[in-house]
């Protein structure tokens, strides 16, 4: 007994001095996901790879009563539904434009309750914020969200237990514009998004300027028209995730492929369809 008391207390010693790494490891290694090759090679469903004739069209960091409206009525006029990542704390604040995005068919997805970059590890906190956005979207809008977008695309250990706690389904992007800088333009983020523009891929823009260059959103806005020519003539549908085929049972079809007019083809959301309270 005598011999094997400091050996326990060696190993008890040595988990203890191991401990702020495997904390560390746990909290960052899955934000490898990140990278793109990455995502794309190893979870094509977390990188929004989902039916190849449909291209899923998603923006970040509203919802914003100076920029929102304005990408509302663009879409309305392009004939396209899309899927909004909104913070919470901003869904709290304009709760009328939040309404109004629902209510004109499109598709509300979490990401987070603020613009927080996520460096130390606080899986409390992840939760608690996750959860707490879920209940802003549901409580002014009557819908459950479904999906989870961290902010910066950033998935930390934390995150990624947050979102399966909540029931949200973490999706990411295969295709950007960089309209998020000063030197943004309706042309670079055309080209930027086209660069990357495949059947059945995500895109990624943003319709506020919350965590970005002021007035940049006025670049993604004017992208719109060309990007929609730019689909239309290769032949694919664009709507919201729920549209895209990247659930729980990997790529599918997309529910309704009906024409609209000219521009984006329009695609039928299911964001209207109240759900219960997560458990």
């Amino acid at each position: 007994m005598g011999e094997t008391t400091p050996t326990r207390g060696s190993a008890r010693t040595v988990a203890a001095a191991l401990a702020p790494f495997a904390v560390a490891a746990a909290h960052i290694v899955p934000a490898a996901t990140w990278l793109p090759r990455f995502r794309a090679a190893c979870l094509p469903r977390l990188a929004g790879h989902g039916h190849p004739g449909h291209v899923a069209l998603t923006f970040d960091d509203g919802p914003d009563p100076a920029s929102t409206p304005r990408f509302l009525d663009e879409l309305d006029r392009l004939g396209v539904r899309a899927t909004f990542f909104v913070l919470g704390e901003s869904v709290v604040r304009h709760p009328e434009v939040t309404r109004d995005i629902a209510g004109r068919g499109h598709e509300i997805g979490v990401h987070g309750w603020t613009h927080s970059r996520p460096w130390l590890p606080a899986p409390g906190r992840d939760l608690g914020e996750t959860a707490r956005a879920v209940r802003a979207v549901h409580e002014v809008t009557g819908i459950r969200p479904v999906w989870y977008r961290p902010p910066y695309g950033i998935l930390t250990g934390g995150r990624w237990t947050a979102a399966r706690r909540l029931g949200l389904r973490p999706v990411l992007w295969t295709a950007w514009g960089r309209d998020w800088t000063a030197r943004a333009t309706p042309a670079s983020v055309e080209a930027t998004v086209r660069a990357d523009l495949r059947g059945g891929g995500t895109v990624l823009l943003h319709d506020s300027d919350r965590a970005s260059a002021p007035g940049c959103w006025h670049a993604a806005l004017g992208a719109l028209p060309a990007l929609a020519t730019a689909c239309r003539e290769a032949g694919w549908q664009v709507g919201p995730l729920s549209d895209h085929g990247v659930g729980r049972n990997g790529p599918g079809r997309p529910l309704d492929r009906r024409p609209h007019r000219p521009g984006f083809q329009h695609s039928v959301s299911r964001a209207a369809t109240p759900v219960a309270e997560p458990r």
